[in-house]
């Protein structure tokens, strides 16, 4: 009993400290999102408007021939981006964008497609070294704290790949799988063609309390000298700020992930300590009643003898 109560406690110990560390994590990620959910509603404007001029850009006239714009009717290479998150203890985060990004992938190979991967985050370069699965190129270490000089790096690489001919191993499409941030409790995969060109839907962008304008419609630009330099010069912006973008919305959906799983890891271990110390109780109180029982066992034994004597 004494060894039944002793292990009791030492596992009550032991879950003690677990509560202590996930507790901390979770207000560590709850400080940090306030700062990642402020940069990606500080972004959306910016974004919102790039591509309002990036449409009519692209379809304002049709005879515009620009490589940022040109559809292949038969695409036989994509590029495919996938944003995870450099560590664990995010509850589903990293595995929701993962399936999404393998779905992408068996739909774009059974339309007859190569696939080219690139991942960020090293939960995603575990996952598909693990199944020798090739990576063009990964990058790792700024998953919750992006910054605009790797998405700039980011971008630069999915652009040449899609500026280069296919036969010298360009691609013709380029995807990313990120995770939109619908709200602190939801936050869900987000498939999306980076590369041509496609109209977005804005309401895909803003963040929860985000004040996005009240008329959507596109406003009328005049370009000079001509669209085509304008595109020109917009095409490298374009496409690093929509990779910030989608990596800002990840990484406040990654740290929103990980509170939730961290509160719940910490309210299930003081549920277990609540158990643990009754177990306790229960075998001290077992222990003490032994001890009584075998005191009043030994003196009436003892009064027994005397009298016999």
């Amino acid at each position: 009993m004494a060894s039944s109560l002793r292990e009791l406690r030492q596992r009550r110990k032991s879950v003690s400290t677990t509560k202590k560390i996930t507790r901390a994590m979770e207000l560590i990620a709850a400080s940090r999102i306030v700062k990642a959910q402020q940069a990606a509603r500080a972004a959306a404007p910016y974004t919102r408007e790039l591509d309002h001029a990036m449409t009519a850009l692209a379809f304002a006239n049709d005879e515009i021939d620009h490589p940022l714009l040109r559809h292949v009717p038969n695409p036989k290479r994509s590029a495919l981006l996938v944003i995870t998150s450099d560590r664990g203890l995010a509850g589903a985060y990293s595995s929701n964008a993962i399936k999404a990004g393998e779905q992408l992938r068996a739909k774009l190979m059974a339309e007859g497609q190569e696939v080219d991967l690139y991942v960020t985050g090293q939960k995603g370069v575990g996952y598909y070294d693990f199944r020798n699965i090739p990576i063009v190129q990964s990058w790792t270490g700024f998953s919750d704290a992006p910054t605009f000089e790797r998405a700039r790096e980011i971008g630069r690489a999915l652009s040449t790949s899609f500026l280069k001919p296919t036969e010298e191993g360009g691609v013709d499409q380029v995807h990313t799988v990120g995770t939109r941030f619908v709200s602190m409790v939801t936050q869900l995969p987000l498939p999306r063609r980076l590369l041509p060109v496609e109209v977005v839907d804005s309401d895909d962008m803003p963040l929860e309390d985000s004040e996005a304008p009240a008329d959507q419609s596109a406003p009328i630009y005049s370009f000079e000298p001509d669209p085509h330099t304008v595109l020109d010069a917009l095409f490298p912006m374009f496409v690093s700020n929509r990779v910030f973008f989608a990596l800002q919305m990840s990484a406040a959906s990654e740290l929103a992930s990980r509170q939730r799983a961290m509160k719940s890891a910490t309210d299930n271990a003081q549920t277990l300590i609540e158990q643990l110390t009754r177990q306790a109780n229960q075998a001290r109180q077992a222990e003490i009643t032994q001890e009584i029982t075998e005191i009043v066992g030994g003196a009436s034994a003892l009064a027994e003898s005397a009298g016999n004597e």
